[in-house]
């Protein structure tokens, strides 16, 4: 490594302020999300722990099919693996009662119910409460079940309407997993409202992981990655932003969120980090960190 190159990555490196130690905690407690993808595999298998939980996105053209399959694979290597059950890409009834027997035979007991981006939509579902109502009618068979939570404004449902989603969706699940966001201050407002409006669930926030900023642009347009994909195509300065040369890191994100994230009020319990597929990347910048919060 050339002198240059080792200065130009010092000082990418951000000095460890208050928030990323209040963050610390919920570092440990990072979950992965990846794309069913062969190479995402081989990335999980050669470069993760199995104590590091792995989800598996749903592509909206190719079908629950892939999703669930990794999801075996995966949990047959000793991984605890969340699948994305995409309502959109449900049939029906029978459909979902087989998807149940598959992922319980393979030891699943946490899903992620978002409602997806299937248009059409491949049956009778067409949003994710449809399927969390007939899932606690089949006897609640996950003790875990993740909705979404939209930070920024959805470019198709006013906010109002977002939030009553989530309180809508409360008695089916058990925990929220907030939609990628990169403004603190949108983060901790919408943490506030949503806590002010009596919802109580348990949040993992959103974050993107560290990625070529030109890559983050790209991937997400990707199928699979649409809720990314949608928050991007709204936001014209954030395009800008990630369409320079460099690496985003979240290192600043978390240093600024840290007291909300700490604070027992915003009921934060842990991070969900849309790796798009780097994972190895994302798991070597996860470690360093701790490492260097650890130090301090």
């Amino acid at each position: 490594m050339s002198t240059q190159t080792a200065r130009a990555g010092a000082r990418r490196l951000r000095p460890v302020g208050a928030g990323l130690r209040q963050a610390a905690p919920l570092l440990h407690r990072a979950r992965y999300e990846v794309l069913p993808t062969r190479s995402a595999e081989e990335s999980v298998l050669g470069h993760l722990p199995t104590d590091v939980t792995v989800t598996v996105t749903a592509s909206p053209t190719k079908g629950l099919e892939p999703t669930l399959a990794l999801t075996e694979r995966l949990a047959g290597a000793g991984f605890r693996v969340v699948p994305h059950l995409s309502a959109r890409l449900v049939r029906d009834a029978a459909h979902l009662t087989d998807i149940v027997a598959r992922l319980t035979a393979a030891g699943v007991t946490d899903v992620f119910v978002p409602a997806g981006d299937a248009d059409p939509p491949a049956g009778q579902f067409t949003s994710a409460l449809e399927v969390l109502e007939l899932l606690t009618a089949m006897g609640d068979p996950f003790a875990q079940v993740g909705i979404t939570g939209y930070p920024e404004r959805h470019p198709k449902i006013e906010d109002d309407v977002l939030v009553q989603s989530m309180w809508d969706k409360r008695r089916h699940a058990t925990y929220i997993v907030s939609n990628m966001c990169f403004d603190p201050k949108i983060l901790r407002a919408w943490i506030g409202r949503i806590r002010r409006r009596g919802i109580t669930l348990p949040l993992l926030l959103g974050l993107a992981g560290p990625v070529e900023q030109t890559k983050l642009m790209q991937m997400a347009t990707k199928v699979g990655v649409a809720d990314s994909a949608r928050y991007l195509a709204g936001h014209s300065s954030t395009i800008l932003r990630l369409s320079t040369p460099g690496a985003y890191r979240p290192e600043r994100l978390l240093d600024r969120l840290g007291p909300t994230l700490a604070a027992p009020e915003s009921a934060v319990t842990g991070l969900h980090i849309f790796t798009f597929n780097q994972v190895q990347r994302t798991q070597r910048w996860r470690t360093d960190l701790l490492s260097r919060i650890a130090g301090t």
